[in-house]
């Protein structure tokens, strides 16, 4: 849970409640993980054996 919390607060807009609507807030929540599975999703896995 600590890891999650400190990947949204590294990504500026979500550290900041400027937003009106919930949805933009949302919007950007999902960015974010989007971007964390990406960088997870595309680093190189290690060797067996």
């Amino acid at each position: 849970m600590e890891r999650f919390c400190a990947h949204l607060m590294r990504t500026r807009r979500l550290a900041r409640d400027h937003e009106r609507r919930t949805t933009s807030a949302e919007a950007l929540i999902y960015w974010s993980m989007i971007l964390l599975m990406a960088r997870r999703l595309a680093r190189p896995r290690p060797q067996r054996g």
